[in-house]
């Protein structure tokens, strides 16, 4: 286990287990947790999936002002720099892992911790658990890439609604809108996330990474840019190891075993 102050890093297998570890401020963020989880993906160390988690009641209840660690005389300049240099490089440096990343969520997902637990490719959350854009309730705007995220996610009237309203979305609502990929019992949820992880960790690791990219690449891209990024992903792909070991696994009638290269 990876000793850092803020969250905790544990290798489980193939899997990479991140839990946002201050669960007495329901996982508030501060700017260094961010940078920690940063850090965390940029050593996968041949981990061949990512499981995002809190510790205690809560996912994250958002970024951690009121401890004063965006205090300044000049608060607005101090957001910026907190979000450009310690958010935003955290949340791009999940979009660009060539490895599946799973987030299990119980309790609230607020504001920055929304954003990061949607950022995940598979979203598993409990029945208590909740999604929240409060932002417009004290002034501000969302941040974390939810302005891009949540209209391609759930569509642009939802997005509205989330971000403009600043209610709470329930466990039950997020599944029916498209945001998560499964609601499970609080009990079940640790278990029923990284049962999710360890399978995707076993999959051709190679594929899924340019499948990952391809997905969010092709948001900015029309239909033939698409196809031709389909091509040049499909020509990397079909030079890895699982790739030669799916196609024998198919014409020998086998399981295949996926080594991630």
């Amino acid at each position: 286990m990876t000793a850092y102050e803020h969250i905790l890093s544990e290798r489980r297998g193939d899997v990479l287990v991140l839990t946002l570890d201050r669960p007495d401020r329901l996982n508030a963020a501060p700017p260094a947790m961010f940078e920690e989880i940063a850090a965390a993906v940029a050593s996968l160390d041949g981990a061949r999936a990512v499981l995002i988690a809190g510790a205690g009641r809560a996912f994250c209840s958002g970024a951690d002002v009121g401890g004063g660690a965006l205090g300044s005389d000049d608060p607005g300049a101090a957001t910026y720099q907190a979000l450009t240099g310690s958010y935003n490089p955290a949340m791009a440096a999940i979009a660009d892992l060539g490895v599946p990343v799973v987030s299990a969520v119980r309790g609230p997902a607020a504001g920055i911790g929304c954003s990061l637990a949607l950022a995940a490719d598979f979203c598993v959350a409990s029945e208590s658990a909740y999604f929240l854009q409060a932002f417009v309730n004290i002034g501000l705007v969302p941040d974390g890439g939810a302005s891009w995220m949540l209209p391609r996610l759930i569509g642009r009237a939802r997005a509205t609604e989330m971000m403009m309203l600043g209610e709470r979305v329930p466990a039950a609502k997020a599944l029916d809108w498209g945001m998560v990929h499964k609601v499970v019992a609080d009990d079940a949820l640790d278990a029923e996330a990284f049962a999710l992880a360890e399978r995707l960790a076993a999959m051709p690791t190679v594929a899924l990474g340019l499948m990952r990219r391809a997905i969010t690449a092709a948001y900015a891209s029309d239909y033939a840019g698409a196809m031709e990024a389909e091509a040049v992903n499909q020509r990397a792909a079909r030079g890895s190891a699982d790739s030669m070991e799916g196609g024998i696994a198919f014409l020998t009638k086998r399981k295949p075993v996926f080594t991630g290269t």
